[in-house]
Protein backbone atom coordinates (compact mmCIF):
# COMPACT_ATOMS: atom_id res chain seq x y z
CA UNK A 1 0.00 0.00 0.00
CA UNK A 2 1.38 3.37 -1.53
CA UNK A 3 1.35 6.28 1.83
CA UNK A 4 3.05 8.76 -0.25
CA UNK A 5 3.23 9.17 -4.36
CA UNK A 6 5.49 11.89 -5.58
CA UNK A 7 4.33 13.00 -9.08
CA UNK A 8 6.53 15.66 -11.49
CA UNK A 9 7.48 17.59 -8.53
CA UNK A 10 9.16 20.77 -9.88
CA UNK A 11 10.03 23.00 -7.18
CA UNK A 12 12.24 26.48 -8.06
CA UNK A 13 13.69 29.96 -6.06
CA UNK A 14 12.72 32.97 -7.78
CA UNK A 15 15.63 35.08 -6.78
CA UNK A 16 16.95 38.80 -7.76
CA UNK A 17 19.42 36.77 -10.00
CA UNK A 18 16.50 34.22 -11.69
CA UNK A 19 15.04 31.02 -10.95
CA UNK A 20 16.98 28.52 -9.01
CA UNK A 21 15.37 24.70 -10.45
CA UNK A 22 16.13 23.76 -7.04
CA UNK A 23 13.59 20.20 -7.55
CA UNK A 24 13.02 19.62 -11.85
CA UNK A 25 10.26 16.80 -12.29
CA UNK A 26 11.04 13.73 -9.62
CA UNK A 27 8.29 11.41 -8.88
CA UNK A 28 8.37 8.55 -6.91
CA UNK A 29 6.43 5.96 -4.07
CA UNK A 30 6.75 5.36 -0.46
CA UNK A 31 4.75 1.86 0.65
CA UNK A 32 3.34 1.77 3.89
CA UNK A 33 6.17 0.62 6.72
CA UNK A 34 9.33 0.81 4.32
CA UNK A 35 12.37 2.97 4.66
CA UNK A 36 13.32 4.98 0.94
CA UNK A 37 16.64 6.63 0.51
CA UNK A 38 17.41 9.62 -1.22
CA UNK A 39 21.22 10.07 -1.92
CA UNK A 40 23.37 12.91 -3.85
CA UNK A 41 25.82 15.88 -3.42
CA UNK A 42 24.93 19.20 -1.58
CA UNK A 43 22.86 20.81 -4.31
CA UNK A 44 20.75 17.91 -5.45
CA UNK A 45 17.70 18.74 -4.56
CA UNK A 46 17.20 16.37 -1.45
CA UNK A 47 16.30 18.36 1.59
CA UNK A 48 13.72 20.97 -0.99
CA UNK A 49 11.89 17.69 -1.61
CA UNK A 50 11.50 17.02 1.51
CA UNK A 51 10.47 20.50 2.21
CA UNK A 52 7.99 20.19 -0.74
CA UNK A 53 6.38 17.61 0.88
CA UNK A 54 6.06 19.40 3.93
CA UNK A 55 4.79 22.57 2.76
CA UNK A 56 7.71 24.18 4.27
CA UNK A 57 8.82 25.96 1.42
CA UNK A 58 8.79 29.97 1.79
CA UNK A 59 9.15 32.78 -0.29
CA UNK A 60 10.92 33.08 -2.78
CA UNK A 61 10.52 29.30 -3.28
CA UNK A 62 7.31 28.06 -5.01
CA UNK A 63 6.00 24.51 -5.96
CA UNK A 64 5.37 25.55 -9.61
CA UNK A 65 4.54 21.79 -10.93
CA UNK A 66 3.07 18.24 -9.81
CA UNK A 67 1.28 16.79 -6.75
CA UNK A 68 2.20 15.29 -3.56
CA UNK A 69 -0.30 12.50 -2.57
CA UNK A 70 -0.56 11.47 1.25
CA UNK A 71 -3.22 8.84 1.61
CA UNK A 72 -4.39 9.89 -1.30
CA UNK A 73 -5.04 13.46 -0.57
CA UNK A 74 -2.69 16.09 -2.38
CA UNK A 75 -0.67 17.94 -0.19
CA UNK A 76 0.24 21.04 -2.76
CA UNK A 77 -3.19 21.72 -3.07
CA UNK A 78 -3.98 22.49 0.26
CA UNK A 79 -4.15 25.47 2.66
CA UNK A 80 -1.09 26.80 5.60
CA UNK A 81 -4.14 25.93 7.67
CA UNK A 82 -5.04 22.29 6.32
CA UNK A 83 -1.23 21.77 6.31
CA UNK A 84 -1.14 22.71 9.75
CA UNK A 85 -3.42 19.96 10.81
CA UNK A 86 -1.13 17.13 8.84
CA UNK A 87 2.35 18.50 9.65
CA UNK A 88 2.87 16.95 13.01
CA UNK A 89 0.08 14.74 13.33
CA UNK A 90 0.65 12.40 10.41
CA UNK A 91 3.91 13.65 8.81
CA UNK A 92 6.45 14.90 11.10
CA UNK A 93 10.22 15.89 10.23
CA UNK A 94 13.73 15.64 11.95
CA UNK A 95 16.28 18.60 10.61
CA UNK A 96 19.12 18.80 10.14
CA UNK A 97 21.82 19.46 12.97
CA UNK A 98 20.89 18.39 16.02
CA UNK A 99 23.45 20.80 18.09
CA UNK A 100 21.09 23.89 16.54
CA UNK A 101 17.72 22.41 16.15
CA UNK A 102 16.53 22.58 19.29
CA UNK A 103 16.01 25.92 21.07
CA UNK A 104 19.10 26.07 23.35
CA UNK A 105 17.11 28.78 26.24
CA UNK A 106 14.04 26.16 26.74
CA UNK A 107 14.09 22.88 28.74
CA UNK A 108 13.82 19.43 26.41
CA UNK A 109 11.10 18.54 28.17
CA UNK A 110 8.73 21.64 27.68
CA UNK A 111 10.14 21.68 23.85
CA UNK A 112 8.27 17.89 23.36
CA UNK A 113 5.34 19.14 25.34
CA UNK A 114 4.65 21.96 23.25
CA UNK A 115 3.83 19.83 20.49
CA UNK A 116 1.90 17.89 21.71
CA UNK A 117 -0.37 20.24 23.77
CA UNK A 118 -0.32 22.53 20.26
CA UNK A 119 -1.70 19.33 18.16
CA UNK A 120 -3.46 17.42 20.67
CA UNK A 121 -6.05 17.52 23.70
CA UNK A 122 -3.97 16.24 26.21
CA UNK A 123 -3.95 18.20 29.86
CA UNK A 124 0.00 19.63 30.67
CA UNK A 125 -0.09 16.69 33.19
CA UNK A 126 -0.86 14.23 30.17
CA UNK A 127 1.72 15.57 28.20
CA UNK A 128 4.45 15.71 30.83
CA UNK A 129 3.97 11.93 31.06
CA UNK A 130 3.84 11.59 27.01
CA UNK A 131 7.08 13.45 26.97
CA UNK A 132 8.75 10.99 29.61
CA UNK A 133 7.64 7.63 27.34
CA UNK A 134 8.83 9.32 24.34
CA UNK A 135 12.39 9.80 26.02
CA UNK A 136 12.31 6.35 27.44
CA UNK A 137 10.85 5.63 23.94
CA UNK A 138 13.97 6.78 22.04
CA UNK A 139 16.54 5.20 24.77
CA UNK A 140 17.32 8.30 26.78
CA UNK A 141 18.44 7.07 30.43
CA UNK A 142 16.94 8.47 33.63
CA UNK A 143 14.12 10.40 31.35
CA UNK A 144 12.33 11.65 34.36
CA UNK A 145 15.27 13.99 35.42
CA UNK A 146 16.85 14.46 31.85
CA UNK A 147 13.48 16.05 31.20
CA UNK A 148 14.22 18.89 32.93
CA UNK A 149 17.67 19.57 31.17
CA UNK A 150 18.44 22.23 28.89
CA UNK A 151 20.05 21.18 25.57
CA UNK A 152 23.71 21.80 26.35
CA UNK A 153 23.22 18.93 28.64
CA UNK A 154 22.80 16.51 26.24
CA UNK A 155 25.06 14.99 24.18
CA UNK A 156 25.27 15.43 20.28
CA UNK A 157 23.78 11.67 20.00
CA UNK A 158 21.15 12.61 22.95
CA UNK A 159 20.18 15.23 21.35
CA UNK A 160 19.57 13.68 18.07
CA UNK A 161 17.23 10.82 20.21
CA UNK A 162 15.19 14.52 21.59
CA UNK A 163 14.41 15.54 17.92
CA UNK A 164 13.26 12.25 17.34
CA UNK A 165 11.04 11.96 20.40
CA UNK A 166 9.78 15.53 19.13
CA UNK A 167 8.96 14.03 16.12
CA UNK A 168 7.16 10.81 16.87
CA UNK A 169 4.99 13.10 19.97
CA UNK A 170 2.02 13.15 17.80
CA UNK A 171 2.12 9.43 16.64
CA UNK A 172 2.84 10.55 12.83
CA UNK A 173 2.57 7.98 9.93
CA UNK A 174 5.59 9.24 7.96
CA UNK A 175 8.60 10.31 9.30
CA UNK A 176 11.03 12.46 7.25
CA UNK A 177 14.58 12.52 8.31
CA UNK A 178 16.47 14.79 7.13
CA UNK A 179 20.78 14.12 7.38
CA UNK A 180 19.80 12.45 11.17
CA UNK A 181 23.44 11.09 11.45
CA UNK A 182 25.32 14.26 9.96
CA UNK A 183 28.08 15.78 12.71
CA UNK A 184 27.75 12.43 15.39
CA UNK A 185 30.32 9.76 15.43
CA UNK A 186 30.56 6.30 13.80
CA UNK A 187 29.41 4.78 16.92
CA UNK A 188 26.47 7.16 17.47
CA UNK A 189 25.78 7.50 13.66
CA UNK A 190 25.17 3.08 14.38
CA UNK A 191 23.28 3.90 17.34
CA UNK A 192 20.64 6.56 15.89
CA UNK A 193 20.07 4.53 12.74
CA UNK A 194 19.34 0.82 14.80
CA UNK A 195 16.72 3.48 16.65
CA UNK A 196 15.12 4.39 13.62
CA UNK A 197 15.38 0.74 12.65
CA UNK A 198 13.58 -0.18 15.67
CA UNK A 199 10.86 2.65 15.94
CA UNK A 200 9.77 1.75 12.46
CA UNK A 201 8.36 -1.65 13.51
CA UNK A 202 7.41 -0.59 17.16
CA UNK A 203 5.29 2.58 15.87
CA UNK A 204 4.85 1.49 12.37
CA UNK A 205 6.12 4.42 10.51
CA UNK A 206 6.78 4.85 6.95
CA UNK A 207 10.19 6.48 6.58
CA UNK A 208 12.25 8.96 3.94
CA UNK A 209 15.89 8.80 4.88
CA UNK A 210 18.10 11.71 3.12
CA UNK A 211 21.30 11.90 3.27
CA UNK A 212 25.26 11.93 1.00
CA UNK A 213 26.14 8.83 2.76
CA UNK A 214 25.72 5.78 0.93
CA UNK A 215 26.83 3.83 4.03
CA UNK A 216 24.32 4.99 5.88
CA UNK A 217 21.74 4.13 2.93
CA UNK A 218 22.80 0.76 2.87
CA UNK A 219 22.16 -0.06 6.48
CA UNK A 220 18.89 0.97 6.97
CA UNK A 221 16.90 1.42 3.56
CA UNK A 222 15.05 -0.71 1.53
CA UNK A 223 14.69 1.23 -1.42
CA UNK A 224 16.82 4.16 -2.91
CA UNK A 225 16.81 7.23 -5.34
CA UNK A 226 19.93 8.77 -6.62
CA UNK A 227 19.03 12.55 -7.10
CA UNK A 228 21.61 15.32 -9.36
CA UNK A 229 20.50 18.20 -10.26
CA UNK A 230 17.37 18.08 -9.06
CA UNK A 231 16.76 15.22 -11.19
CA UNK A 232 16.28 11.37 -10.93
CA UNK A 233 19.11 9.10 -11.98
CA UNK A 234 18.40 6.30 -10.75
CA UNK A 235 15.62 4.31 -8.56
CA UNK A 236 15.77 0.40 -7.54
CA UNK A 237 15.76 -1.78 -4.10
CA UNK A 238 19.35 -1.38 -2.36
CA UNK A 239 20.25 -4.46 -3.63
CA UNK A 240 19.94 -2.85 -7.21
CA UNK A 241 21.78 -0.12 -6.03
CA UNK A 242 24.57 -1.37 -4.88
CA UNK A 243 25.25 -4.78 -6.59
CA UNK A 244 23.84 -3.30 -10.06
CA UNK A 245 24.38 0.45 -10.46
CA UNK A 246 23.33 1.11 -13.74
CA UNK A 247 24.02 5.49 -13.75
CA UNK A 248 27.51 6.63 -14.41
CA UNK A 249 26.92 8.80 -11.49
CA UNK A 250 25.81 6.14 -8.97
CA UNK A 251 28.61 4.16 -10.35
CA UNK A 252 30.79 7.52 -9.81
CA UNK A 253 29.40 7.27 -5.72
CA UNK A 254 30.57 3.67 -5.22
CA UNK A 255 34.27 4.31 -6.29
CA UNK A 256 34.83 7.42 -4.85
CA UNK A 257 33.55 5.93 -1.50
CA UNK A 258 36.52 3.91 1.21
CA UNK A 259 36.34 0.31 0.76
CA UNK A 260 35.60 -1.31 4.46
CA UNK A 261 37.93 -3.87 3.66
CA UNK A 262 41.25 -4.61 5.73
CA UNK A 263 44.11 -4.43 4.07
CA UNK A 264 42.48 -2.83 1.30
CA UNK A 265 45.17 -0.90 -1.03
CA UNK A 266 42.61 0.26 -3.60
CA UNK A 267 42.77 3.91 -4.18
CA UNK A 268 39.09 6.18 -4.38
CA UNK A 269 38.32 7.88 -7.55
CA UNK A 270 37.07 11.05 -7.20
CA UNK A 271 33.93 12.48 -9.67
CA UNK A 272 35.73 15.17 -11.43
CA UNK A 273 34.46 18.51 -11.95
CA UNK A 274 31.41 20.68 -9.88
CA UNK A 275 27.48 19.87 -9.71
CA UNK A 276 25.83 22.23 -11.86
CA UNK A 277 24.61 25.50 -11.41
CA UNK A 278 20.72 25.13 -10.98
CA UNK A 279 20.10 28.89 -11.79
CA UNK A 280 20.96 28.06 -15.22
CA UNK A 281 20.92 24.19 -15.83
CA UNK A 282 22.89 22.27 -18.57
CA UNK A 283 20.77 21.42 -21.51
CA UNK A 284 20.15 17.74 -21.50
CA UNK A 285 21.30 15.65 -18.78
CA UNK A 286 22.69 17.18 -15.71
CA UNK A 287 25.68 15.24 -15.06
CA UNK A 288 26.58 14.95 -18.59
CA UNK A 289 29.75 17.66 -18.72
CA UNK A 290 31.12 15.04 -15.34
CA UNK A 291 30.28 11.90 -17.05
CA UNK A 292 33.09 9.83 -18.56
CA UNK A 293 30.68 8.11 -20.86
CA UNK A 294 28.35 11.68 -22.43
CA UNK A 295 27.64 11.19 -26.00
CA UNK A 296 26.12 14.10 -28.01
CA UNK A 297 22.64 13.16 -27.45
CA UNK A 298 23.63 13.53 -23.30
CA UNK A 299 24.22 16.98 -24.22
CA UNK A 300 20.71 17.66 -25.93
CA UNK A 301 18.14 15.70 -24.39
CA UNK A 302 17.02 14.25 -21.24
CA UNK A 303 17.29 10.41 -20.56
CA UNK A 304 13.81 8.83 -20.04
CA UNK A 305 13.95 6.30 -16.77
CA UNK A 306 15.07 3.23 -18.49
CA UNK A 307 13.70 0.18 -17.15
CA UNK A 308 16.59 -2.35 -16.20
CA UNK A 309 14.35 -4.62 -14.54
CA UNK A 310 11.05 -4.94 -11.79
CA UNK A 311 11.49 -2.14 -9.38
CA UNK A 312 14.76 -0.42 -11.16
CA UNK A 313 15.38 1.88 -13.31
CA UNK A 314 17.86 4.64 -14.51
CA UNK A 315 17.95 7.92 -16.20
CA UNK A 316 21.01 7.05 -18.74
CA UNK A 317 20.76 6.88 -22.16
CA UNK A 318 23.33 4.22 -22.63
CA UNK A 319 20.59 2.14 -21.72
CA UNK A 320 18.59 2.79 -24.88
CA UNK A 321 18.58 -0.15 -27.23
CA UNK A 322 21.03 1.54 -29.87
CA UNK A 323 23.42 2.95 -27.52
CA UNK A 324 27.04 1.85 -27.38
CA UNK A 325 28.39 -0.86 -25.20
CA UNK A 326 29.95 -0.08 -22.27
CA UNK A 327 32.76 -2.09 -20.96
CA UNK A 328 34.50 -1.56 -18.20
CA UNK A 329 33.84 2.19 -18.00
CA UNK A 330 35.60 2.68 -21.25
CA UNK A 331 32.95 3.44 -24.44
CA UNK A 332 32.75 1.66 -27.24
CA UNK A 333 32.84 4.53 -29.94
CA UNK A 334 29.52 4.01 -31.83
CA UNK A 335 27.41 6.16 -34.22
CA UNK A 336 24.06 4.92 -34.37
CA UNK A 337 22.72 6.14 -31.48
CA UNK A 338 23.20 9.60 -32.10
CA UNK A 339 21.14 10.01 -34.59
CA UNK A 340 18.22 9.11 -32.67
CA UNK A 341 18.40 12.91 -31.66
Amino acid sequence: MKILEVKNLKTSFFTHMGEVQAVRGISFDLEKGEILGIVGESGSGKSVTSLSIMGLIDEPGKIKEGQILFQGKDLSKLTHHELEDIRGNDISMIFQDPMTSLNPVFRIGNQIKEIILEHTDLSKEEAHEKAIKLLKLVNIPEPETRINQYPHQFSGGMRQRALIAMALSCDPKLLIADEPTTALDVTIQAQILELLRELKDKVDLSIILITHDLGVIAEICSDVIIMYGGLVMEKGSVFDIFENPQHPYTKGLHQSMPKNVRGSKERLIPIKGTPPDLLEPPTGCPFSPRCPHAMEICMKKDAPLFKIEKGHTASCWLHHEDAPKVENYIQVKGDAFDEIV
